[in-house]
């Protein structure tokens, strides 16, 4: 899915309808005019340049859509404007995300939503919630992609923008079909049409029938795809979208493709590549070379095949997007197979099986399962908070009048000092009794989440971005439950992790839980700080060295002992309380996968590190590191690791 089509320009202010309303039939030139035209108003004259921008050259021409937004930029900084200001970083985001450039395109969008939250413009932090979804989406992560389409959801049904709300439902159903699940799709992507016909937005309404038009062909109903993808076409060649052109020539060809209409399938595939290359899109490039190669593969053709996936490989490599890498891989791998090049066609396995595993992994399901489930849940609480309030408008009115009854019935004083003593005692075992659940409240968990439950009776789920996971493992513990009555196992483990417990203490990192004989914890959280990588190394360390020498005991008292494993990595996570009646504070997300697997690609009495976390400490003069090269993690593919030691 192109980025475009993730990705409709949002109103600049609420106050601009009547105005996006006139642009909507204007000409470029017009357009221009009212931009060059110094007696109209700021917000006019932005709003024109920023459509200028979009529907000229933005998806057409990138580059140029950058020299402009950088234009805009000097003008909003000259006007004291910031609205203008941050919509120019989200333009050139889009821009460079459209031409492949992502470390780019998240500079630029992050710098806007600073600016957009700096300022409170909701509208402005919806669009870049967006922008930053597809960008997520484009390079495989599903589960950041889906957490910021809901952001932008939420926020733009809060503040009534149908357009925004169509665009989020759009994404959302996006991220359903690419793990497969096309009735959850199809509900978003129909929500998100009716919206966008109600209120006549063309280039919404493309989208969706495409999407829609999709799922029916995926379903076998081709001649309904068909008709939903010839009337995006037409509706692309009335507004002048020659990517969403491209995007819709590419689908259609899938459908002559299975028809055997070989000469309209491969027609239509050159006729988008050429589209694509004119624009400058090196993801549409990408994928179109992959399907051509395809087409030749099934006529018979691997050696073409081969040369156009490969072209196809190699762009999508360049610009990170996992999903055309392992269709590019598949592709190779059987024109390889076909052509007899046993070896080269077991290595475009191998990378296709880590693709696929990269982007639909166990961890990408569960989480994108469980932010849908506490959308939800958010909505149904918002929903009960809502009735809950008027309630309790109707409890107070009937309190006032019953306190007013009360105060007629003076003869109850007497009573009320009869009972004040009684008062005063429940109150100090009440004391008593609520010191003693704080302190154990605050053993289970955090200060900050304890205190966010008390006040407000919940603890909201909250991405970290910057997060160190730790992972230990017992090497031996198998075989030493074997040899030990479950009374002494469970006494060793329990002495280790108590020192463990200590050292986290030691270090200001938090305990997230154990698992078996595995335990788990994290720096840099609830409250973020900027020491964690070298607080949970330390804390590694000194585990580490704990083990060993409880091991050095064991020997010497000709005991079975444990050795272990220790895996460290640092990227964003979701922190937040799971469970209703059993409080327990947890961490989700693709960070928590990777240490695992830094711990479960370590070795015995090492302390394994990620190169997220070797960046952030290489520099440290009380560290030295030991670089592994590339180990294939599973389900990661080949990952930089590093052994960490103390000088």
């Amino acid at each position: 899915m192109s980025l475009k089509m993730n990705v409709r320009l949002l109103i600049f202010l609420p106050v601009f309808a009547l105005l996006t309303a006139v642009a909507a039939g204007q000409t470029p030139d017009s357009l221009l005019a009212v931009w060059d035209d110094p007696a109209r108003s700021d917000s006019a004259r932005v709003q024109a340049y920023k459509s200028y921008i979009w529907d000229e050259y933005l998806f057409s021409n990138p580059d140029t859509a950058i020299v402009l937004a950088e234009a805009l930029h000097r003008f909003a900084e000259a006007q004291n404007y910031p609205v203008a200001e941050y919509q120019s970083y989200t333009l050139q985001s889009i821009a460079y995300s459209i031409l492949g450039n992502f470390p780019e395109a998240s500079d630029y969008i992050l710098k806007a939503l600073a600016g957009n939250e700096a300022i409170g413009y909701l509208p402005g932090i919806s669009e870049c919630h967006i922008v930053i979804g597809v960008n997520y989406d484009e390079q495989g992560n599903y589960p950041r992609a889906l957490e910021h389409y809901h952001k932008a959801l939420s926020i733009d049904e809060k503040i009534g923008n149908k357009e925004g709300v169509a665009m989020s439902l759009n994404n959302i159903g996006n991220i359903y079909n690419t793990e497969g699940n096309l009735s959850e799709a199809l509900e978003y992507y129909e929500r998100a049409l009716a919206i966008d016909e109600e209120l006549g937005v063309k280039q919404g309404i493309a989208t969706e029938l495409i999407n829609v038009g999709r799922i029916l062909n995926t379903q076998g109903d081709s001649i309904r795809g068909l008709a939903h993808f010839e009337r995006a076409s037409a509706i692309y060649d009335e507004i002048g979208d020659r990517e969403g052109k491209a995007a819709v020539l590419n689908l259609t060809a899938g459908i002559y493709s299975a028809r055997g209409d070989h000469l309209r399938t491969l027609a239509n595939l050159e006729k988008a590549l050429a589209i694509y290359e004119e624009i400058g899109s090196a993801r549409g490039q990408a994928n179109t070379l992959t399907e051509i190669g395809k087409y030749y593969l099934r006529r018979g053709e691997p050696r073409r095949a081969e040369d156009h996936c490969a072209k196809g490989l190699t762009l999508a490599e360049e610009i990170g997007v996992l999903a055309v890498q392992r269709s590019a891989c598949s592709c190779l791998y059987r024109a390889a197979k076909k052509t007899g090049q046993t070896g080269k066609a077991l290595g475009y396995f191998e990378k296709m099986i880590v693709l696929r595993d990269s982007i639909y992994n166990e961890e990408n399901t569960r989480e994108l399962t469980r932010m849908q489930m506490q959308y939800t849940f958010d909505k149904r609480e918002a929903a009960a908070k809502a009735e809950q309030d008027k309630k309790d408008a109707v409890a107070q009115q009937e309190l006032k009048r019953q306190k007013t009854v009360r105060n007629g019935f003076v003869g109850g004083f007497a009573v009320v000092l009869l009972f004040a003593g009684v008062f005063f005692v429940q109150r100090n075992r009440i004391g008593k009794e609520k010191e003693r659940s704080e302190s154990l409240l605050l053993n289970i968990l955090p200060e900050e989440t304890a205190k966010e439950l008390k006040e407000k009776g919940r603890a909201d789920a909250r991405l970290i971005d910057n997060v160190t996971v730790l992972f230990t493992d017992f090497k031996g513990f198998t075989a030493m439950s074997e040899k030990l009555s479950p009374e002494a196992l469970v006494k060793d483990l329990h002495l280790c992790f108590s020192l463990f417990d200590g050292i986290c203490e030691k270090y200001g990192i938090e305990k997230i839980k154990t698992i078996g004989d595995a335990y788990m914890a994290a720096g840099g959280l609830p409250v973020p700080n900027t020491t964690h990588p070298q607080d949970v190394v330390n804390a590694a360390l000194e585990m580490a060295e704990v083990v060993e020498a409880g091991k050095a005991k064991k020997i010497a008292e000709g005991l079975p002992f444990f050795e272990i494993r220790v895996g460290v990595h640092t990227g964003p996570v979701v922190a937040g309380i799971v469970g209703v009646k059993k409080f327990q504070y947890d961490i989700w997300g693709d960070t928590v996968n990777t240490a695992s697997r830094m711990e479960s690609s370590g070795e015995v009495g090492k302390v394994n590190i990620s190169q997220s976390t070797y960046e952030l400490l290489q520099d440290d003069p009380a560290f030295r590191f030991e670089s592994r090269g590339k180990i294939l993690a599973k389900g990661k593919g080949e990952i930089d690791m590093y052994f960490a030691e103390r000088r």
